[in-house]
């Protein structure tokens, strides 16, 4: 019994050690210019830049392989930002309707749903909860609204609708980006339109 045990911890051991060294050996070194553009990139994982995730498409914009306006969740703003760090031309965002409609979330009309799960293995952020043969239901917290749960959906019992504001969901304005102030732009402007709107109503 003891011997059993210590032979275990052994091999635990040693196995310990072979993957400590093989992570330092085989250790690639991620560039510099991607790391800083993969911090600009929201990080929602959606996949609507035809990437697998932000990462990719950051790497994909540093070999020059991809242009900089495909991210809609990240809008202008990041558009710009990339634009300045690379020192490119700023291009109009890609979708650009899609991405001024507002944030988006699915919901699954659950008279519809047969189960089949295609939806929940579509989900990059894993969003959608549910078993097989079961009806399935979306966490609106979670949910990117990236809309690549609709194509799998055989039922289209998938749609896609505006996120519903309210006292808990709601929040500040993103500050908008400003070339001249790489930080961003006071955000006096948006307490100030945020009293003018009070006043008025």
């Amino acid at each position: 019994m003891l011997s059993g045990i210590l032979a275990l911890i052994a091999l635990a051991s040693l196995f310990g050690l072979v993957l400590g060294f093989s992570a330092i050996f085989f250790k690639v070194e991620s560039s510099p210019v991607v790391d800083k553009i993969d911090s600009l990139l929201p990080q929602t994982q959606c996949g609507q830049c035809s990437f697998a995730g932000c990462h990719p498409y950051a790497e994909a914009i540093a070999a020059g392989e991809a242009p900089i306006n495909l991210c809609p969740p990240g809008g202008e703003n990041t558009v710009q930002a990339l634009a300045d760090l690379l020192d490119v031309e700023v291009l109009p965002l890609d979708d650009i309707d899609e991405a001024e409609q507002g944030p988006i979330v699915a919901i699954i009309i659950e008279d519809i749903c047969i189960g089949c799960t295609l939806c929940i293995q579509a989900c990059p952020v894993d969003a959608i909860v549910g078993a097989a043969k079961q009806m399935h239901t979306v966490i609106e917290s979670e949910c990117t609204g990236c809309e690549l749960c609709l194509a799998p959906c055989p039922v289209d019992c998938i749609e896609m609708v505006p996120v519903k504001q309210s006292i808990k969901s709601w929040r500040w304005p993103q500050p908008q980006y400003n070339a001249n102030n790489k930080n961003s732009e006071t955000i006096y402007t948006t307490i100030q339109h945020v009293l003018a709107e009070s006043r008025l109503s």
